[in-house]
């Protein structure tokens, strides 16, 4: 059962790990270009904070210097969103014993988008294994990403001009992939004019946490009617089958 389950684990987290090698790369290259430490630093970040975004943030806090208390700031306000993201997930990580204090950490967006949409049995305890191997795989990728890339940039001088867009080619695919699962462009529409807006009327620094607090009040709004709706759709589904 268990290597069933890491295939499918496997299967599920492979468009992350298109995604995350280049990105980790990136990152890897720019922390051997921009900050004088030993290249095997980057990888152990990516062990120890694995967040994407936040490492890229580090970075350049550090290249600039920034005091300790703004960059504690910097990176509550980045990470803010995963408070939301827990949220949603308290009943599928419940009773996940050891695993859940990693399933916890392990919580990125992409890893989020994954446990989300894929489809799931009634067997709570392979679920919930199957989510660990997911978090598990996708952090093994990051690590990779930004070990190859810090190494390459401590040794080799190459233009990596635009491989950043690694990470806008992975949220566009898994966008997709909720897509098909909801069956509904509300939400999407929903992010799209809330990060509109943020980027009109907010400052810079702000406009993430902005956009992330308009999403979850529209959508906490809508919950209600979609609740009915989805149970709606349930229903249907069962007496079609039957």
């Amino acid at each position: 059962m268990s290597e069933k389950n890491g295939l499918i684990a496997l299967k599920v987290s492979l468009p992350v790990f298109f995604g995350y090698l280049p990105l980790g790369a990136s990152f890897g290259v720019l922390f051997s270009t921009q900050l004088d430490y030993a290249w095997w630093i980057a990888p152990l970040m990516a062990v120890t904070i694995f967040a994407g975004s936040g490492q890229l943030l580090a970075v350049s806090l550090l290249v600039s210097f920034t005091g300790l208390t703004q960059v504690f700031i910097a990176m509550l306000l980045l990470n803010a969103r995963h408070v939301f993201y827990g949220l949603s997930l308290l009943e599928a990580f419940k009773d996940a014993g050891w695993r859940k204090f990693y399933l916890i950490f392990g919580l990125t967006d992409e890893t989020y988008s994954l446990l989300t949409s894929r489809a799931r049995s009634e067997d709570k305890g392979r679920e919930q294994q199957i989510d660990f191997l997911i978090t598990l795989f996708n952090h093994a990728y990051w690590i990779l990403g930004c070990g190859i890339g810090a190494w390459l940039g401590k040794n080799l001088t190459f233009d990596a001009t635009g491989i950043e867009f690694a990470l806008i080619a992975l949220f566009i695919v898994l966008c997709i992939e909720q897509y098909k699962v909801l069956q509904s462009s509300f939400p999407i529409w929903v992010g799209a004019a809330a990060g509109l807006l943020s980027l009109l009327f907010f400052p810079e620094s702000q406009q993430l946490l902005i956009a992330m607090l308009l999403i979850c009040a529209v959508l906490f709004w809508q919950y209600p009617a979609n609740k009915h709706r989805y149970k709606r759709r349930l229903i249907k589904e069962s007496a079609d089958e039957q």
